[in-house]
């Protein structure tokens, strides 16, 4: 079993810039890619970006590409989202999670183990 733990949301201006960490422990072993997903106020769940565990390989979603970066360290069994020049239509509870298959990263239903989440909020 793994535990998936948030953190770094918070309030900041449009065109600010933030830095989420994502910090797995437990059977580190159990999962091949983690994955950022985000609810807005109103909204479904979407994905927002994904990391290959082994390799490194990312995928962002188009609508934050050039903005948003995902990372891993993995000494440290933490994956990072930056997020820069921040919209307010990027508010949401930001959710890290992990999956067994780096071929649903995407998908909700492809996770396996979730986060509580960490609420952006980008406001003047």
């Amino acid at each position: 079993q793994l535990q998936v733990v948030e953190s770094g949301g918070g309030l900041v201006q449009p065109g600010g810039s933030l830095r989420l960490s994502c910090t797995v422990s437990g059977s580190t072993l159990d999962y091949d890619a983690v994955g950022w997903f985000r609810r807005a106020p109103g909204k479904e769940r979407e994905g927002v970006a994904c990391i290959r565990k082994n390799d490194g390989a990312t995928y962002i979603k188009n609508f934050v590409k050039g903005r948003f970066t995902i990372s891993k360290d993995n000494a440290k069994n933490t994956v990072y989202l930056q997020m820069n020049n921040l919209k307010p239509e990027d508010t949401a509870v930001y959710y890290c999670a992990t999956t067994r298959d780096a071929g649903l990263c995407d998908y909700t239903y492809g996770m396996n183990y979730w986060g509580k989440g960490t609420l952006v909020n980008v406001s003047s």
